[in-house]
Protein backbone atom coordinates (compact mmCIF):
# COMPACT_ATOMS: atom_id res chain seq x y z
CA UNK A 1 0.00 0.00 0.00
CA UNK A 2 2.89 2.38 0.75
CA UNK A 3 4.67 1.65 -2.60
CA UNK A 4 1.07 2.28 -3.60
CA UNK A 5 0.69 5.39 -2.46
CA UNK A 6 4.38 6.89 -3.29
CA UNK A 7 4.15 5.64 -6.95
CA UNK A 8 0.65 7.83 -6.93
CA UNK A 9 2.50 11.00 -5.73
CA UNK A 10 5.62 10.65 -7.78
CA UNK A 11 2.42 10.27 -10.95
CA UNK A 12 1.22 13.34 -9.54
CA UNK A 13 3.87 15.35 -9.10
CA UNK A 14 5.40 14.61 -12.25
CA UNK A 15 2.17 15.15 -13.99
CA UNK A 16 1.80 19.16 -12.50
CA UNK A 17 5.69 19.45 -13.52
CA UNK A 18 4.52 18.55 -17.34
CA UNK A 19 1.85 20.82 -16.70
CA UNK A 20 3.60 23.92 -15.69
CA UNK A 21 6.29 23.07 -18.03
CA UNK A 22 4.38 23.73 -21.10
CA UNK A 23 6.45 23.28 -24.11
CA UNK A 24 7.74 26.47 -26.39
CA UNK A 25 5.81 27.14 -29.68
CA UNK A 26 6.86 28.08 -33.19
CA UNK A 27 7.51 27.05 -36.18
CA UNK A 28 11.25 28.63 -36.91
CA UNK A 29 14.27 28.64 -34.99
CA UNK A 30 13.63 32.68 -34.42
CA UNK A 31 10.12 32.17 -33.41
CA UNK A 32 11.06 29.64 -30.61
CA UNK A 33 14.02 32.06 -29.23
CA UNK A 34 11.88 34.65 -29.41
CA UNK A 35 8.90 33.09 -27.67
CA UNK A 36 11.63 31.55 -24.85
CA UNK A 37 12.91 35.02 -24.43
CA UNK A 38 9.27 36.45 -23.72
CA UNK A 39 8.46 33.64 -21.56
CA UNK A 40 11.30 34.31 -19.28
CA UNK A 41 10.58 36.87 -16.74
CA UNK A 42 14.59 37.80 -16.85
CA UNK A 43 14.48 38.84 -20.05
CA UNK A 44 10.90 39.43 -21.42
CA UNK A 45 9.59 42.73 -22.11
CA UNK A 46 6.32 42.23 -21.08
CA UNK A 47 4.69 43.35 -18.03
CA UNK A 48 3.93 40.90 -15.75
CA UNK A 49 0.37 40.01 -16.45
CA UNK A 50 0.99 39.69 -19.42
CA UNK A 51 3.78 37.29 -19.25
CA UNK A 52 2.01 35.18 -16.92
CA UNK A 53 -0.74 34.60 -19.42
CA UNK A 54 2.02 34.25 -22.57
CA UNK A 55 2.08 31.31 -24.79
CA UNK A 56 2.97 32.34 -27.96
CA UNK A 57 3.74 36.11 -30.07
CA UNK A 58 1.50 36.19 -32.85
CA UNK A 59 2.98 35.37 -35.86
CA UNK A 60 2.60 36.03 -39.99
CA UNK A 61 2.91 32.47 -42.19
CA UNK A 62 6.54 31.54 -43.09
CA UNK A 63 6.59 33.14 -46.49
CA UNK A 64 10.39 32.20 -48.32
CA UNK A 65 8.88 35.76 -50.36
CA UNK A 66 10.22 37.31 -47.78
CA UNK A 67 13.46 36.30 -47.58
CA UNK A 68 15.85 38.59 -49.93
CA UNK A 69 19.55 38.86 -51.00
CA UNK A 70 20.04 42.75 -50.21
CA UNK A 71 23.24 44.97 -52.36
CA UNK A 72 25.07 46.64 -49.55
CA UNK A 73 26.41 49.83 -50.20
CA UNK A 74 28.31 50.95 -46.96
CA UNK A 75 29.11 54.86 -46.58
CA UNK A 76 32.13 54.90 -44.29
CA UNK A 77 33.03 57.92 -42.13
CA UNK A 78 29.30 58.68 -41.88
CA UNK A 79 28.46 61.11 -38.77
CA UNK A 80 26.68 59.81 -35.79
CA UNK A 81 23.28 61.12 -34.91
CA UNK A 82 20.91 61.21 -32.40
CA UNK A 83 17.80 59.24 -33.44
CA UNK A 84 14.43 59.85 -32.04
CA UNK A 85 12.94 57.44 -29.69
CA UNK A 86 9.48 57.01 -28.05
CA UNK A 87 10.49 59.19 -25.15
CA UNK A 88 13.26 61.99 -24.93
CA UNK A 89 16.12 60.17 -25.18
CA UNK A 90 18.24 59.80 -28.34
CA UNK A 91 19.73 56.59 -29.90
CA UNK A 92 23.29 57.62 -31.09
CA UNK A 93 23.11 55.96 -34.46
CA UNK A 94 24.95 56.02 -37.75
CA UNK A 95 24.05 54.90 -41.14
CA UNK A 96 26.18 52.43 -42.05
CA UNK A 97 25.00 51.75 -45.51
CA UNK A 98 22.42 51.12 -47.85
CA UNK A 99 20.84 48.31 -48.95
CA UNK A 100 18.98 47.76 -52.42
CA UNK A 101 16.79 44.64 -53.06
CA UNK A 102 13.66 43.48 -54.56
CA UNK A 103 10.48 42.72 -52.80
CA UNK A 104 7.03 41.63 -54.52
CA UNK A 105 8.42 42.69 -57.74
CA UNK A 106 8.99 46.54 -56.32
CA UNK A 107 12.74 48.04 -56.02
CA UNK A 108 13.87 49.39 -52.92
CA UNK A 109 16.64 51.17 -51.32
CA UNK A 110 16.98 51.66 -47.33
CA UNK A 111 19.36 52.37 -44.85
CA UNK A 112 20.74 50.10 -41.85
CA UNK A 113 21.90 52.03 -39.24
CA UNK A 114 24.88 51.12 -36.88
CA UNK A 115 24.53 52.31 -32.99
CA UNK A 116 27.52 53.52 -31.26
CA UNK A 117 27.34 51.80 -27.94
CA UNK A 118 26.74 48.37 -29.16
CA UNK A 119 29.57 48.85 -31.43
CA UNK A 120 31.77 48.81 -27.93
CA UNK A 121 30.65 45.47 -26.78
CA UNK A 122 32.55 42.67 -28.24
CA UNK A 123 29.42 40.52 -29.03
CA UNK A 124 27.35 42.93 -30.86
CA UNK A 125 30.29 45.11 -32.17
CA UNK A 126 28.99 43.50 -35.91
CA UNK A 127 25.43 44.15 -34.93
CA UNK A 128 23.26 46.38 -37.51
CA UNK A 129 19.67 47.79 -36.83
CA UNK A 130 17.37 47.24 -39.84
CA UNK A 131 14.08 49.22 -39.06
CA UNK A 132 11.01 49.48 -41.75
CA UNK A 133 7.57 50.98 -41.81
CA UNK A 134 5.16 48.82 -44.02
CA UNK A 135 1.46 48.58 -45.22
CA UNK A 136 0.41 46.61 -42.24
CA UNK A 137 1.33 49.27 -39.72
CA UNK A 138 -1.31 49.93 -37.06
CA UNK A 139 -3.65 47.24 -38.62
CA UNK A 140 -2.03 43.51 -38.68
CA UNK A 141 1.36 44.74 -37.50
CA UNK A 142 2.34 47.24 -34.73
CA UNK A 143 1.89 50.68 -35.58
CA UNK A 144 5.16 51.72 -34.84
CA UNK A 145 7.29 49.47 -37.47
CA UNK A 146 9.49 46.69 -36.55
CA UNK A 147 13.09 46.15 -36.95
CA UNK A 148 15.23 43.30 -37.82
CA UNK A 149 18.57 42.22 -36.81
CA UNK A 150 21.43 42.33 -39.05
CA UNK A 151 25.35 41.65 -39.16
CA UNK A 152 27.68 43.00 -40.71
CA UNK A 153 28.62 40.84 -43.57
CA UNK A 154 32.09 40.10 -45.40
CA UNK A 155 31.27 41.23 -49.12
CA UNK A 156 28.63 43.35 -50.41
CA UNK A 157 25.16 41.11 -49.82
CA UNK A 158 23.70 40.14 -46.65
CA UNK A 159 20.11 38.32 -46.49
CA UNK A 160 17.07 39.93 -45.07
CA UNK A 161 14.89 37.70 -43.66
CA UNK A 162 11.55 39.78 -43.25
CA UNK A 163 10.13 36.90 -41.06
CA UNK A 164 12.65 37.35 -38.33
CA UNK A 165 11.05 40.73 -38.16
CA UNK A 166 10.22 41.81 -34.40
CA UNK A 167 8.25 44.38 -32.84
CA UNK A 168 10.28 47.32 -30.59
CA UNK A 169 9.77 46.43 -26.92
CA UNK A 170 7.58 49.27 -26.34
CA UNK A 171 4.89 47.70 -28.32
CA UNK A 172 4.51 45.75 -25.15
CA UNK A 173 5.59 48.07 -22.18
CA UNK A 174 5.86 51.48 -22.35
CA UNK A 175 8.84 52.01 -20.21
CA UNK A 176 10.73 51.14 -22.83
CA UNK A 177 12.55 53.76 -25.09
CA UNK A 178 12.58 52.51 -28.22
CA UNK A 179 14.43 54.15 -31.89
CA UNK A 180 11.61 55.19 -33.73
CA UNK A 181 11.58 53.71 -37.38
CA UNK A 182 13.01 57.11 -39.74
CA UNK A 183 10.75 57.63 -42.81
CA UNK A 184 13.36 56.75 -45.31
CA UNK A 185 12.85 52.83 -44.31
CA UNK A 186 9.58 53.16 -45.70
CA UNK A 187 8.14 49.87 -47.98
CA UNK A 188 4.77 50.95 -49.76
CA UNK A 189 3.49 46.96 -49.57
CA UNK A 190 2.28 45.05 -46.87
CA UNK A 191 4.65 42.94 -45.09
CA UNK A 192 2.80 39.81 -44.07
CA UNK A 193 5.83 38.04 -42.55
CA UNK A 194 7.23 38.01 -39.07
CA UNK A 195 5.63 39.09 -35.27
CA UNK A 196 2.19 40.73 -35.57
CA UNK A 197 0.83 43.17 -33.53
CA UNK A 198 0.26 42.31 -29.65
CA UNK A 199 -3.02 41.25 -27.61
CA UNK A 200 -2.48 43.01 -24.19
CA UNK A 201 -4.68 41.25 -22.10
Amino acid sequence: MKKLICSLVLLITVFSCAQEKMPLLGETEFQLKINAEYKDATTSPLKEKDRKLFKTLDFFKVDSTYVVEAKLKRTPNTEFFGMKTTTNRLSTERVFGIVSFELKGNKYELNVYQNQDLMEKEEYKDYLFFPFLDHTNGEESYGGGRYIDLRIPEGDSVIIDFNTAYNPYCAYNPKYSCPLVPRDNYLAIKVEAGVKAFDKH
